[in-house]
Formats: C-alpha cells, structure tokens, sequence
C-alpha cells in the first residue's frame, strides 16, 4: 500500500507533462500549419503581384517598341514634315490602330503644333489635341529636353489620364534611318501614342500570366491582391485587381480528411504510451534514490558534483550571512593533468583523478566538502574556520599531500596542482561571485609558477576586468568595419638620407586607456585567439598601405603563435595579391624564439613565405643563446641588431665587439645588417663604421601616422636636401 502511495505521485508528474505536451506539440503544429498557409498563399499573392507589375511594364515596353518601327524612318520624316496626310494616315496613324492596336496618335511639328490625330482608328481634326493636350505636353517637353543631350534611342514613356481613364503615352521624335536625310536639332517632329488601360488591355496582361478575374478600378481595392497604377510622378491612376491564388489554403481543404485521420490515431498513441508508462513509473519509483544520489554525485570518485556542491556552499554562505563564523572556498586545479592522459591514456588518468579525491577528502574535515566540478578540477568548502591562516595551512597540507607519488598502474606519477582561495565574508556572500574571486586566485596562482595558492586580492579582480575590456573592446575593433590604425617608422641607409623601407607597428588608441604598448595588444590577441584576425587586418592596411605609396619596402613582424596557425603562409600571400603588392616589397620579421622553439607549423610557413619572395628578416639578433646555428639551420635575408646592443656602443661595455663580429658573420654569409634603436649621431657613425648597412631610430625619424609617412615618401627628394644641407 505504502509503495502504492509513492508510485502515484510519480505516475501523474509523468502523465501530467505528457499530456500537456502532447497538446502543446498539437497546437506548434496547428499554429506551424497556419503559418505555412498564409506564408505559401502570401508568397503566391506576391508572385502574382510581381506578375502583374511585370505585365503592365511589358505593355509599356511594347508600345514604345511599337512606335519605334515607324518614327525611325526617313519617309516619316519627310512625309510628316511635307504634311502629306494621306501617308500619315496609312503609316502613322490608322495602320498603328489596325496592326497593333495602339488607341490615340498624334503628330506634332517643331513647336508642337498637331499636323496629325488619329483616335480609336479613325483620322479626326487635329485640333482634338487640344482636349488632352494637358496631360501629354509635360512628356513632350521632357522629350525635348532629352534631345539636347542627342541620346542615342530617345523617348518618353508614361502612365497619364487621358480625360477619365488611364492611359500608357510614348511620346518619340520622327528621326531619320540613314544618312541620306538630314534634319537639324530642334526641328523634329514628334509622334505621340497612346494605349489606353482598359478591360482588353488588362485581360491580355491577365491571360499571359494566368491571373484570374483581373479587372481595372479607380478606388483602392484594399486588398494584398492588388498593385497601383503609379507614373513617373507618384500619382496613382488606378489599381488592377484579382481574384488571389491561394495554393495553402486549397491544400489544407484536399487534405482535411487525412490531417484529421491523423489526429483520432496520434490520440489512440498517446493513450497506450501513457498506459505504459504508468506501469515503468512504477518500476522507475524503486530506483529513484540511486538517480537521485547520480544526479549529485560525480560516478567516478563518487564526490559531490557541481549542483551538490553549489547547495552546500550556499547553505554554508547562508550561515554566514547570519554573522556566525567565516567560510572559505578552495578551487584546486591539477598541473598538466593533460599530459598524463596524453602519455599513460585516459584509464590511468581517471585512475589518478580517484586517487587525488581520496587524499582530498582525507586532507580536510568531515563537516567540509570537497567536490569534483571538472575533469581535473576540484573544489572544497572550508566551514567555521577561525581566520585566513586556516585556510592557507589546508592549502599547504594539500599541496604536500598532491606532491607525493602516485601508484597508477604500477607506476609513479608526480603531479602537482594550483589553488585559489576566496573568503567569506570578505570577498564576497554570494556564490557566483565567491566561485569568480576563487577562480581569478587559481590564475594568478598558475600564472606565479603553479604548485602554490593565492588568496584574492582587489588588485587581482581590477588586473583581469582592465585585461578582459582591452580583451572586449580590442576585439569589436576587429570585427567591426573600421580598418586597423598602423604607425610607421622610416628605415634609412647609413647615410641617414636614403629611404630604404619603413617598419608598420600597430597604433590602437584605445578610448579608455590610451596608447596601449604593442607587445601588451599581441600577447592579448594571442591569448585570446584573435592573432590571426589582427595579423590579417595588420597585414591589409600594411599592404594597401604600400599600394598606394612610393615606400619601396615595408617590415611587419609576425606572432610565432599566428605562424603556427594553418593556413598562415596563405593568408600573408592572399593580402598582397587582392592588394596587388609584389612579395619582394614585404619583410617579415620573425624572432630568433620562434626558431629556437622548432614549430614545424611555423618554420614551414616561414619557408613558405621566403619561397614566395617575402624577405625574413631576424628581429633582435644574439639575445637568444643559438644564433650561431639558427643561421646554418634557416635561411634569412636580414639580420637585425637588437637595440639593447646598439645602446652601449661607444661605452666600456663590448658592445662594439658584439657588433662587429655580428656584421661580419652577416657580410660572410651574405646577409644584410639592420640596427635599431640608433638615438645619437655617434651610434650611426660607429654602426657606419662596423659595416651596419640599415637603421632606425629616434635620430632619424619616430614611428610615425600613415599620412605623415605618406607625406614624407611623395617630398622624399627635398627631405635628403634638407638633409644634405644640414
């Protein structure tokens, strides 16, 4: 009986939502059927619209069409202009009637006087042009003035009322088919045709596009089925009007039957699956308290999982919102827990994974909980603690105890992991915010190195917003419209007068924070994934940069983590082709970290770029410890002088001696020598002197904008004269 009562409520939390969303399922598709009815039926409206619109066009086309074949003749022009109304009458006017069944012509000579009528296929006075007069004059005037511009098939086409009714007016200068004719501008005839918009017309409109009951009225019909009458001048003449296909609704009446067939059996389904279930509900009630403990618990240590876990520190912060004790929360991070699943397989790392919960649990008290929220991550709530220094011992414990071997299938593995602490109150009572301030402290501990705990400080909150706004605003840059601001420095011969090149750095002026140094956007960029977004718009700029310039050579330096991308070395050439930039006028520089490191991604790509004609160049030669065997190993075009050596030229310190034997090992292997940083006048001539044959500096010229550089590169000749002179 007792088993009974359980089962029931159990049954009806299933049965209630089955129904529910069977009816609700039921009425998506009612509403999901009405909505494809009227959006096919609107869409066939509209097909039909277009129809009509394109009929009407056809009409106006036509005639126009039609009136060319009698006006661009040199008997037209000179029968017309000898009056001879026995020839305008077979050719001009009752033959458009007959043949195409144009309703009104008219001929008008050179100050628009009538010479010609002809209505509804009968010559009449041609004084009856008068009457409208009114309403084709403003066409023949724009005629006119269309003549004075000589267009090679002049005309004037338009949708006017003829008294009551619309019409279709062409308005066309009687011209001459060959040379053997001539006529003076200004003195052309002019023929008028006209089509009125009647039931035939409409019907020859309706029958090409299978409209049915198309029809022809001055008043808005108020209908979708239904387009204006509109002339050149927005005024409205009238509407043609149809009865509306509507394929939706003709095929929800055929398939009535069916859909409601469907329903009475879609019902039948539901009351057997619901029958079922009622049995399975029961069967189901004997196991509810293992579902319940798996939907709380992590299957493979058997510790609380993220949803327990955030319970339980709620209820902690709630204890001490009430002012009785602190709290802590402790999240664990495991160091390069990746690389024992990636050696030793993913059995022996859950393997491990167990073995640090057990020295988790084991490390903490019985009333604190310890949870495993991610793959190799951990959390744990420290309740009743007397102060800070509690914390950071159970840390201290931990970290040694996570330090001693571990037994994974008969080997031992060392590991060690990271935490962060945040505390309560201190750093906050809620648990979002707790988890926040916690996990900002594991990265601080992991950037210091791991195998250590930080506990939160404000700077470590203030450090990461500042980072993740540039972070925000550094990206809507990029995909925004708005092209990447660069700044150039000139790179001179060692005379310091002949402009080689310039190096393009990146000069975002953030709206906060100002001039943010380069080195601090590209390690944001890089650890953020946007590297190869900024290096692609760098790239553009740089390059439409040198399109539209004299510079002969421009030097972009490259992120090693961009060149270990797929697809670098291609995207580099695609920017210079659609920028139309030969790879000769692009340097590249690379640093001597990204050979040392070996990357065959990134070598490949650099070797991909010098194959294509994009000069290398070595940036901040003889800091790394291998630049000797870096140059046998890789092959580059330039070397450049670190300004770190340059600064101690002409000092006791040897850097001159670095220098010189830098210059010749460049000049034995026939590479060129570039310095940088050259802020004095004895540095240049003591670099002239060691055989430097490029540098920049502060001495010459500060990185600069893209207009003041341009500037520079168009007076470059009256730049070396200044020079000279100085």
């Amino acid at each position: 009986m007792r088993q009974q009562e359980k089962s029931e409520p159990l049954t009806s939390r299933i049965t209630v939502p089955v129904i529910i969303g069977a009816a609700l399922s039921l009425a998506l598709v009612v509403a999901f059927g009405v909505y494809a009815v009227l959006r096919v039926d609107g869409l066939a409206i509209e097909r039909q619209r277009n129809f009509a619109r394109s009929g009407i066009a056809e009409q106006v086309d036509g005639l126009a069409r039609e009136q060319r074949s009698v006006t661009l003749w040199n008997d037209s022009v000179l029968k017309a202009k000898a009056g001879d109304q026995q020839w305008m009458r077979e050719n001009l006017g009752e033959w458009l009637h007959s043949y195409y069944g144009q309703d009104r012509v008219y001929v008008l000579d050179e100050r628009n006087r009538p010479v010609h009528a002809m209505r509804d296929g009968m010559t009449v006075d041609p004084a009856s042009f008068g009457g409208e007069a009114g309403a084709i004059m403003p066409l023949v005037a724009r005629l006119r003035t269309q003549m004075r511009g000589r267009p090679a098939e002049p005309g004037v086409t338009d949708l006017v009322r003829l008294g009551s009714v619309p019409a279709i007016v062409s308005v066309q200068p009687i011209m001459p088919d060959t040379e053997l004719v001539r006529q003076e501008a200004g003195t052309e005839y002019v023929h008028v045709a006209s089509q009125i918009v009647d039931a035939e017309l409409v019907g020859r409109v309706a029958a090409h596009y299978l409209i049915e009951g198309a029809r022809l009225t001055s008043i808005d019909p108020q209908t979708t089925a239904s387009v204006p009458l509109v002339n050149s001048g927005n005024a409205t003449l009238g509407f043609l009007t149809w009865k509306p296909d509507r394929p939706g609704l003709a095929v929800v009446t055929q398939t009535a039957p069916a859909l409601l067939a469907g329903v009475v059996f879609a019902g039948a389904l539901l009351s057997f699956i619901l029958r079922r279930l009622r049995r399975a509900s029961r069967e189901l009630q004997s196991s509810e308290e293992d579902a319940r403990y798996l939907a709380f618990h992590d299957t493979l240590t058997e510790l609380p999982n993220r949803a327990l876990f955030e319970d339980r520190l709620g209820q902690a912060l709630a204890t001490v919102k009430r002012g009785r004790g602190r709290m802590a929360l402790l999240c664990v991070d495991l160091d390069r827990f990746k690389h024992v699943n990636d050696t030793l397989g993913h059995d022996a790392g859950d393997q491990l994974v167990k073995q640090v919960a057990q020295r988790l649990g084991e490390g903490v008290r019985e009333i604190d909980t310890v949870a495993r929220v991610g793959g190799d991550e951990f959390a744990i709530v420290l309740v009743d603690i007397r102060d800070q220094r509690t914390a950071e011992k159970v840390s201290e414990r931990i970290l040694a105890d996570l330090g001693e071997p571990f037994d994974v299938k008969g080997d031992q593995i060392f590991i060690s992991a990271s935490i962060g602490i945040a505390l309560s109150p201190e750093d906050g009572i809620d648990v979002r915010e707790l988890f926040r301030k916690a996990d900002i402290a594991l990265y601080a501990a992991k950037r210091s190195g791991r195998s250590c705990f930080r506990i939160f400080a404000d700077g470590m909150d203030d450090m990461l917003k500042h980072k993740h706004r540039i972070e925000r605003d550094l990206r809507q840059a990029l995909e925004g419209d708005r092209p990447v601001e660069l700044a150039y420095q000139p790179v001179f011969a060692i005379d310091g007068l002949t402009l080689l090149g310039a190096e393009a750095t990146l000069d975002w002026d953030h709206f906060a924070h100002g001039g943010l140094p380069v080195s601090q956007l590209i390690a944001i960029a890089e650890e953020r994934g946007v590297i190869g977004l900024l290096t692609g718009r760098m790239l553009a700029a740089a390059c439409a940069f040198a399109r539209d310039s004299e510079v002969p050579w421009l030097s972009i330096a490259l992120s090693p983590v961009f060149l270990r991308q797929e697809g670098a070395a291609q995207l580099v050439q695609s920017v210079l082709a659609e920028a139309g930039v030969t790879p000769d006028r692009l340097q590249v520089e690379i640093g001597e970290g990204l050979l040392l490191d070996g990357n065959p991604a990134a070598l490949a790509a650099v070797r991909a770029l010098r194959e294509a004609g994009v000069r290398i160049a070595l940036d901040d030669f003889g800091t790394g410890p291998s630049s000797l065997t870096l140059l046998r190993l890789h092959r580059v075009d330039k070397l450049k002088i670190d300004r770190s050596f340059v600064r101690l030229l002409g000092g006791t310190d040897p850097g001159e001696a670095i220098v010189r034997a830098i210059a010749q090992l460049a000049t034995a292997l026939g590479i060129r020598v570039a310095a940088e940083g050259v802020e004095t006048p004895e540095q240049r001539t003591t670099l002239a002197a060691l055989g430097c044959q490029e540098i920049q500096g502060s001495l010459l010229s500060p990185p600069m904008p893209a207009a003041q550089f341009a500037r520079m590169v168009r007076h470059r000749p009256a730049l070396q004269t200044v020079r000279s002179a100085g």
